[in-house]
C-alpha cells in the first residue's frame, strides 16, 4: 500500500493558497489605502466557517500560540528599527501611556461595557483589559506605508507606546481573568480587595514589568556583543544574522515569560538595545528581518481571521459597535490628555495621537485568554474584540495620512520645496545668528535677551525637547525649526505675517 502525502499536500496547499492570495490583494488594496492587515484578517473570514472557503478552524490554543510568537517576532523588529535618539522626545510620554495610560482606557472602556453589554464589574473591566492597548503590529505597519513623514515626538511617541504597552494590557487582562474566575467559582460577584490582595498586586507587576526588563537589556547587551563580534569576520550575511535574531529572540521571550516576566517587553527592549549597541550588522540583517516580521503578520491575522464566525458577530453587533465607539471618542482621548498634556504636546498632536490609537492582532489574541480559561461568555468578548479591531483597521488606519495633514503634524517631503516653503516659511537661517541681529534686519520686537541666539530663543519658548516642525511666534513673524543635528537646532525657517 502507497503512502498517502495528502496529510501534508492539502494543509500546505491552503495555508499557502490564502498567503498567496493575502498578500496579492494586500498590495493591490494598499494603492487606494486599504489596510494590508485588514486584508489578510478578511481573506481569514472568507476562507473560515461562514465564508465562501468553508473552513472550520476552531484551534485557539494554536492560535494563542502563533499569536504570541507573531507578536515577539513583530516586537523585535520594531525594536531593531527604533533609533535611541528618539527616546529623546518620545520616552517619558511613551512610558506614561503605555501604564497609565492604558489603566484608564481600559476602566473608561469597561463602564462602557458594562452599560452596553449588562456585565458584571470584573467582566466589563476585562472587556476594557482586553481593547485597552494599541498593536505594534498595526502601529509599524501601517505608520510605514501610510506615506507620510511625521514630526518626531508624534512619531516617537506612537512607536515606542506600542512597544510598550503590551505588558500592561497582558497583566490587567490576567487579573481581571482571576477576579471574574473567582466570582464565578464562589457564584457570585467577587468581593472588594482588601489592602493585602492590593499590595501583592502591585508587587506582581513590578515583578512582570522588572524581569521583562532586566532580561531584554540583559540579552541585547549580549546579542549586540555577539553581532559585532560576528561582524569582523566575512563569514554569514545578513540572512544569518537575521535568523540568529529571530531565534534569540524568541528564546529570551520564552525565558522570561517562564521567569514570571513580560516577554513582550523583554523582546522589544532586547531589539532596542542590539540594533543601537551593532548598527552595522543588524542594518545588514534588517532586509530579511522585514520578510520575517511580515510572514508573522501574515500568519497571525489569517489564523485569526478564520477563528471568527461572522453569523455569530451579528448578535451583538450594535453594543460592540458601541463599545468601540467609546474607546476611540472617549476613552482613547481622555487618556492620551491626561498623559500628554504634562509633557506640553499641542493640541492638534494630542488630537492626531488619540485617533492613531491602533487596535489590531494584540486585542484578538488577548481575547483568546479567557477562552482557554473558561470564563463565562468569553465568546463575546472575543467578538467584542474583533469588532473593535475592525473598526479601528476600517476607520482609523485608512485615515492616518489625511489626519496628519490636516492636524498639521506631517512634515513636507525633502525634495517638495513648495511644501517646505509652506511649512516653514520663505526665509532660512542659520540658527547661530544672534537675535538682535535678526530682529533688527526684519523689524521684529526685540526679545527680553537680545544677545542670545535663535536657537536658544527657541529652546526656550517651546519649552520641551525641539522637533524639526516646531515653532514660536515673534511679533508679526512665526520662527520654526527647520533642521537638527541630533538635539542640536541648526537651521530655523522663518515666516512673516
Amino acid at each position: 500500500m502507497a503512502l498517502s502525502l495528502d496529510f501534508l499536500a492539502l494543509p500546505l496547499l491552503v495555508a499557502a493558497s490564502l498567503v498567496f492570495v493575502s498578500v496579492l490583494a494586500g498590495v493591490l488594496s494598499a494603492r487606494v489605502g486599504f489596510s494590508f492587515l485588514l486584508v489578510f484578517l478578511l481573506v481569514g473570514i472568507l476562507a473560515g466557517v461562514d465564508g465562501p472557503g468553508g473552513l472550520v478552524f476552531d484551534d485557539f490554543h494554536l492560535s494563542f500560540w502563533v499569536g504570541n510568537v507573531a507578536l515577539a517576532v513583530i516586537l523585535l523588529d520594531g525594536g531593531l528599527r527604533t533609533d535611541h535618539a528618539t527616546f529623546r522626545t518620545g520616552l517619558r510620554p511613551s512610558m506614561l501611556l503605555a501604564t497609565l495610560g492604558v489603566l484608564v482606557c481600559a476602566g473608561i472602556t469597561g463602564l462602557a461595557a458594562r452599560w452596553l453589554l449588562g456585565l458584571s464589574w470584573p467582566l466589563a473591566l476585562l472587556v476594557g483589559a482586553i481593547v485597552g492597548s494599541t498593536d505594534a503590529a498595526a502601529v509599524f505597519s501601517l505608520m510605514k506605508s501610510s506615506g507620510v513623514t511625521l514630526n518626531e515626538r508624534v512619531a516617537a511617541t506612537l512607536e515606542i507606546e506600542s512597544g510598550l504597552n503590551d505588558p500592561m494590557a497582558v497583566y490587567l487582562t490576567l487579573t481581571f481573568i482571576g477576579l471574574a474566575t473567582a466570582g464565578q467559582a464562589v457564584n457570585a460577584v467577587a468581593t472588594p480587595w482588601d489592602a493585602q490582595q492590593v499590595l501583592h498586586a502591585v508587587w506582581a507587576l513590578l515583578l512582570h514589568l522588572g524581569w521583562g526588563t532586566a532580561m531584554g537589556l540583559g540579552s541585547g547587551w549580549a546579542l549586540a556583543a555577539l553581532l559585532n563580534r560576528l561582524g569582523r569576520g566575512s563569514e554569514g550575511g545578513g540572512g544569518v544574522r537575521a535568523l540568529l535574531v529571530v531565534s534569540g529572540g524568541l528564546a529570551v521571550f520564552a525565558a522570561t515569560t517562564w521567569l514570571g516576566g513580560s516577554g513582550f517587553l523583554a523582546v522589544y527592549a532586547m531589539g532596542v538595545v542590539t540594533g543601537n549597541r551593532a548598527q552595522r550588522p543588524v542594518r545588514r540583517a534588517l532586509s530579511a528581518m522585514d520578510g520575517y516580521a511580515w510572514l508573522a503578520q501574515a500568519a497571525m491575522f489569517l489564523l485569526l481571521g478564520l477563528l471568527v464566525t461572522p453569523s455569530d458577530i451579528l448578535r451583538t453587533l450594535w453594543p460592540a459597535l458601541g463599545v468601540s465607539a467609546a474607546l476611540m471618542l472617549v476613552a482613547r482621548p481622555i487618556s492620551v490628555w491626561l498623559c500628554l498634556a504634562p509633557f506640553r504636546f499641542s493640541g492638534r498632536e494630542i488630537g492626531f495621537i488619540s485617533w492613531v490609537g491602533l487596535r489590531g492582532a494584540v486585542p484578538i489574541v488577548l481575547a483568546v485568554f479567557p477562552l482557554m480559561a473558561g470564563v463565562d461568555g468569553a465568546r463575546t468578548f472575543f467578538n467584542v474584540a474583533f469588532v473593535v479591531v475592525l473598526t479601528s483597521l476600517l476607520l482609523q488606519g485608512s485615515t492616518i495620512a489625511w489626519s496628519a495633514r490636516w492636524l498639521g503634524v506631517a512634515l513636507p517631503d525633502p525634495k517638495d520645496e513648495q511644501g517646505h516653503r509652506e511649512v516653514f516659511g520663505d526665509f532660512v537661517i542659520d540658527a547661530s545668528t544672534p537675535m538682535d541681529s535678526l530682529c533688527g534686519f526684519y523689524g521684529l520686537p526685540m526679545p527680553a535677551a537680545p544677545q542670545t541666539d535663535v536657537a536658544t530663543w527657541l529652546r526656550i519658548e517651546i519649552n520641551r525637547p525641539p522637533v524639526v516642525g516646531d515653532g514660536a511666534l515673534l511679533g508679526a513673524a512665526e520662527l520654526s525649526v527647520r533642521q537638527m543635528d541630533g538635539d542640536r537646532i541648526t537651521r530655523v525657517g522663518i515666516r512673516l505675517g
